[in-house]
């Protein structure tokens, strides 16, 4: 299958769901699509709340896509790509409705920064997360503030540090990044399905100024994400970096 960024809508229910055929990687063109995606619903009037989800059933998000990353060649390529996520992230903070996450697999680097994002985060046991950007000479600068937000300084630094080991589903939920996390995907579908349901009948002036409250002291956010999103695009021109994201490939 190719990859595709779509979306519908239900009873005011607005569900975006994006792919990739490499474990749901992101390219810089999915990047966009799924911003303007996010951005599409959320000024529709017809959609009450947002989920957003990935196929497949595997990975929930596998992050940067590495094709795309050893491909730049200047620093401008840099900045557009790795604004990409800075993009969706904003997209997220912005939008006046709730964005409800599914994460049914592993979530990695800005997979990780969609879950943070996103205002309610369901899981299954099966969606460990691991911020991986460090192991390959960048690190995880502009998911970084979503990242920090919700789980806190501590163990953003520990996941940021130690970047090739994954910390569980449950650690994630201890930590604040996953509200619940369930045995089967069955189970957290029904759970979605129950909030989803709800907010679509709850007062949309109500959730509007909630998301708004939940959000403040991140006004700076547009500035910060894309001044994130240069240093990236500086150091995926290392050699160093190069030469991490072939070694990683080769695996």
């Amino acid at each position: 299958m190719d990859a595709y960024v779509k979306s519908e809508i239900e009873n005011g229910i607005g569900t975006i769901e994006f792919f990739h055929p490499q474990s749901n990687s992101m390219p810089g063109s999915q990047l966009r699509n799924l911003a303007k995606e996010i951005e599409k619903l959320g000024n529709n009037d017809n959609v009450k709340v947002i989920i957003l989800k990935s196929a497949g059933e595997r990975a929930f998000c596998a992050g940067a896509s590495f094709d795309e990353l050893i491909s730049i060649k200047d620093q401008e390529t840099g900045l557009e790509f790795f604004s990409g996520f800075a993009h969706v992230i904003n997209a997220i903070r912005l939008t006046p409705k709730f964005v409800i996450a599914r994460i049914h697999g592993k979530a990695v680097g800005g997979g990780v920064g969609i879950a943070s994002a996103a205002d309610y985060t369901f899981a299954t046991e099966f969606a460990a997360v691991k911020l991986s950007e460090l192991a390959v000479g960048i690190g995880p600068f502009v998911v970084g503030p979503a990242v920090e937000r919700k789980i806190g300084n501590s163990a953003f630094t520990q996941m940021a540090i130690n970047a090739t080991e994954f910390q569980t589903a449950q650690w994630a939920k201890e930590k604040g990044l996953y509200a619940e996390v369930f045995a089967t995907t069955e189970e957290m579908d029904a759970s979605i399905a129950t909030l989803v349901n709800q907010l679509a009948n709850s007062n949309p002036t109500a959730m509007k100024h909630l998301k708004r409250v939940a959000w403040e002291g991140t006004e700076n956010w547009n500035e910060l994400l894309i001044e994130r999103a240069k240093i990236s695009g500086e150091l995926v021109l290392s050699e160093f970096t190069i030469n991490a994201i072939n070694q990683f490939k080769a695996k």
